[in-house]
């Protein structure tokens, strides 16, 4: 039952059920990694709105570090989302059903390396920026277009923004009064109740995350994200167990 059940939440044969339930986990991982990494960078890595405008602030005031500094971040959340487009469509060319865990199993130990390395990392610089931030950035870029692809856009999990606009919508639409006076021909207004139920729990599940891992590098620091990557070990490890199966039952042939 829990292969079967890992391998229908990460497996390259998807369904919206299993979308919205690896959704709900990576929003949960995520919005840890981001409040955690927070404490840790003294910066928001997952969304890159704020990074751009501070972008945009830094190079009307003249400060030229600042800029370079919030330019390496978008390049490295810019890398993480290209590399993690290159693993599922690599992935979906030769079939594989761990197209989609490949990407997981890659943040899983980015994060266990910033887990044990984090207060080493901290001291060197790249791209303008210490190396903890690259590293975050470049998670957050890897998850989010892992999701967005698998979810054919449908499902974001490092940024809150889409989430809590798709929330705003559907409640106008649930608290829409529909007037029997209005031209009858006109379809009620009506709201979503799943797409609201899914969003919701989205947005319930980074809080939840964001406050478990504030909490967790309160207490024990860098080392706060290594549970974080074995639930991502956990939901990755079925799709590519299955595919290492195939690949010797093929040698052995």
């Amino acid at each position: 039952m829990p292969a079967h059940y890992f391998r229908a939440l990460t497996g390259k044969d998807r369904s919206s059920g299993a979308d919205r339930q690896l959704g709900f986990s990576l929003a949960f991982v995520a919005g840890a990694t981001n409040a955690g990494g927070f404490l840790a960078v003294k910066q928001y890595t997952s969304h890159m709105s704020g990074v751009v405008s501070a972008i945009a602030d830094q190079t009307a005031l003249g400060d030229l570090s600042l800029v370079l500094a919030g330019a390496g971040s978008l390049i490295s959340f810019m890398f993480g989302a290209a590399s993690s487009a290159m693993l599922v469509n690599w992935g979906r060319r030769r079939r594989l059903n761990s197209q989609y865990a490949s990407p997981l199993l890659i943040e899983a130990l980015l994060l266990l390396c910033f887990g044990l390395l984090g207060g080493h990392l901290a001291m060197w610089e790249t791209l303008f920026v210490p190396a903890t931030v690259v590293l975050l950035c470049f998670i957050m870029g890897l998850q989010n277009a892992m999701i967005t692809k698998l979810s054919g856009a449908e499902i974001r999990t490092t940024h809150m923004t889409g989430i809590v606009t798709d929330i705003g919508i559907e409640l106008g639409k649930l608290f829409y009064w529909n007037s029997s006076s209005v031209d009858p021909a006109e379809p009620f207004v009506l709201a979503n109740r799943t797409r609201l139920k899914v969003h919701g729990t989205m947005l319930a599940m980074f809080f939840v995350g964001g406050v478990t891992g504030a909490m967790g590098f309160k207490h024990i620091g860098y080392a706060s994200t290594v549970p974080l990557a074995g639930v991502l070990i956990v939901l990755a490890i079925v799709p590519l167990i299955d595919d290492l199966r195939a690949q010797i039952y093929r040698l052995d042939r």
